[in-house]
C-alpha cells in the first residue's frame, strides 16, 4: 500500500493550490481518505476526508468554504483544492487511508487511519 502526495508549493495570501493524493494496493471504494496536516514537532491536525462508499465528504471548520476535498477512481487519486489560502494554512500537508464502508462518525481521528503518505510542504507567504 502506498499513498504519495505532491502538489505543495509556496504560494501568496489568498491564492489556490491543489494536492493530490495518488493511492495503490487499495481501493478508494472501501478506505475513506483523509487530508491532515502537521507542523514541526506539533500532533497531525485533521483539515477534511471522503468517502466514496458512503458518498460523503467532511471537512474541519477551519476549512470550511475554502477547501474541497474530491476523488477519482479511476486514477485511484484524492484531491485537496484549496482556495483563499492564508498563511496559518502553511504546514506539511499528509493524506491517509482509513479502512472503512459505513461511516457513522466523522474519521477525523487519526487512530482511525491505517496508511500514510509522507507529505507535501504548503507555506503561504503573506
Amino acid at each position: 500500500v502506498q499513498l504519495v502526495e505532491s502538489g505543495g508549493a509556496l504560494v501568496q495570501t489568498g491564492e489556490s493550490l491543489t494536492l493530490s493524493c495518488a493511492v495503490s494496493g487499495i481501493s478508494l471504494t472501501k478506505y475513506a481518505i483523509g487530508w491532515f496536516r502537521q507542523a514541526p514537532g506539533m500532533a497531525r491536525e485533521w483539515v477534511a476526508s471522503i468517502s466514496i462508499s458512503d458518498d460523503k465528504e467532511w471537512y474541519d471548520d477551519s476549512v470550511r468554504g475554502r477547501f474541497a476535498v474530491s476523488a477519482d477512481t479511476a486514477k485511484n487519486t484524492v484531491y485537496l483544492q484549496m482556495n483563499n489560502l492564508e498563511p496559518d494554512d502553511s504546514d506539511l500537508y499528509l493524506c491517509g487511508a482509513a479502512y472503512s464502508t459505513d461511516w457513522f462518525i466523522t474519521p477525523s481521528g487519526d487512530g482511525w487511519y491505517d496508511y500514510w503518505g509522507r507529505g507535501t510542504r504548503v507555506t503561504v507567504s503573506s
